[in-house]
């Protein structure tokens, strides 16, 4: 039996599939392997690959769910390098005069650079934003990482003017909404929005060293 060799590459979030297989080898009963190489790179094959180098992210006991791991907008599938957008970000932050650190750190806490993740709260893209705050600069499409990190950075910079850059209660109303941060005249006794404050100083602090 023939092998397979999926390969998925992702220049700008454009994905080209290069497949070598036999009909049988996708069948069933063959067992499946899913390694990311350290571009970002993904590769599906029916054999253990013995590299260092090569992340393996899934094993499975056969080729199903392959097509729509391939095709679909998939969190675990989609999550990127955290370097990946850093151009971006940089550009996007300097336009609108916004720590870059503070926004990589966002976007690391709100969606691990997947630009396809969705909460069951309806929050979308990069920067997790809600449907509400999309419209209210813009966007067309809410997946698209440069519409979506212009809109989150955009807003952040109006959450900045309205808690006078302080970065804790910036983030606070980032995760809990600016009225429950003028509510309780700081962070609100929310547990997730405590523990997201803390995860983003954190990231920050990481992320201040490539500023």
């Amino acid at each position: 039996m023939e092998s397979l060799l999926l390969r998925i590459v992702k220049p700008s979030l454009a994905f080209s599939l290069f497949v070598l297989f036999s009909g049988t080898a996708l069948a069933g009963g063959t067992r499946m392997y899913v390694y990311e190489m350290p571009n970002g790179t993904r590769i599906v094959t029916d054999y253990a690959l013995n590299n260092k180098h090569y992340r393996l992210v899934r094993v499975g006991n056969n080729a199903r769910g392959l097509g729509h791991l391939a095709v679909s907008k998939d969190s675990q599938f989609f999550r990127a390098k955290p370097s990946t957008y850093d151009a971006l970000i940089r550009r996007i932050a300097a336009q609108y005069r916004v720590d870059f650190a503070l926004v990589k750190a966002i976007i690391h806490a709100e969606s691990a650079f997947n630009p396809y993740a969705k909460s069951h709260k309806g929050a979308v893209g990069l920067m997790q934003l809600m449907p509400k705050t999309a419209a209210r600069y813009g966007i067309t499409d809410i997946y698209d990482p440069v519409q979506n990190i212009q809109a989150g950075v955009r807003h952040l910079k109006y959450l900045s003017k309205k808690f006078n850059n302080k970065n804790y209660l910036i983030i606070a109303a980032y995760n809990a909404g600016e009225n429950a941060v003028k509510r309780y005249k700081g962070i609100p006794p929310y547990r997730e929005t405590r523990l997201y404050v803390r995860k983003v100083l954190r990231y920050k602090r990481r992320y201040s060293v490539e500023s």
